[in-house]
């Protein structure tokens, strides 16, 4: 059983906000997921596919690492409305970004290199 929360009941248009990011987040974690199995599945950079193969765990274990920011994101935005307090910081679209960018610049430098 959960504590029920503390403080002031946000505007719903702030908690709705919320919601749509945590929406986006899951979106992308979707995307990440079959964009790392396309990889292994469809991707043909070399003998072993070994790369292919790299490249989609990279991309799955991006989406599970979104799907579980996401959600403490949300829950710790929760929080910080109700408390009246800053909203933390995060850095999840870093690693994202950074994510993408890497597995990105490896298909493209295995598909120029075959």
């Amino acid at each position: 059983m959960t504590t029920p929360p503390t403080g002031q009941e946000p505007d719903y248009r702030f908690t709705l906000a919320n919601e749509r990011t945590y929406l986006a987040y899951l979106r992308t974690s979707l995307a990440c997921y079959a964009g790392g199995l396309s990889a292994v599945q469809f991707l043909d950079l070399g003998p072993d596919r070994i790369v292919a193969k790299i490249m989609g765990a990279i991309l799955v274990c991006a989406g599970l690492v979104t799907t579980a920011g996401a959600f403490r994101r949300w829950q710790l935005n929760q929080a910080a409305m109700r408390e009246g307090a800053r909203l933390p910081v995060t850095r999840l679209p870093l690693m994202l970004g950074a994510t993408i960018a890497v597995v990105g610049l490896l298909g493209l430098l295995f598909s120029l290199w075959r």
